[in-house]
């Protein structure tokens, strides 16, 4: 790591600060990458908290919305990007319903 990067992560302040730091300004190609695996990530934890709430192994889960464990598994990992549509379909099949916030 250059000087000049280590410098701005060591005098960051706030997360937004580091973020910038370590990626770059949002709008730049690694920030926009992190970004896109970080809410992949908390979409994976979420479902497999839910999943895991229900008592559903992810077979389980997957034979109630008509898909593939492996499917599933993918998402779960991070490994898939999920339409929305399907989304709404596997959280119905663990007993929930999601919003959408568009900020």
């Amino acid at each position: 790591m250059d000087a000049k990067k280590k410098k701005a992560i060591m005098e960051s302040t706030t997360f937004d600060e580091l973020l910038d730091a370590e990626y770059g300004k949002r709008g730049m190609e690694a920030r926009e990458t992190f970004e896109a695996e970080a809410e992949a990530f908390c979409l994976a934890e979420c479902l497999k908290e839910q999943r895991r709430k229900a008592g559903l192994t992810q077979e389980q889960l997957a034979a109630r919305i008509g898909t593939k464990k492996s499917y599933i598994s993918k998402i779960e990992n991070g490994h898939a990007d999920v339409q929305l549509s399907t989304l709404f379909r596997i959280f119905g099949g663990l007993g929930k319903r999601i919003s959408l916030t568009v900020l």
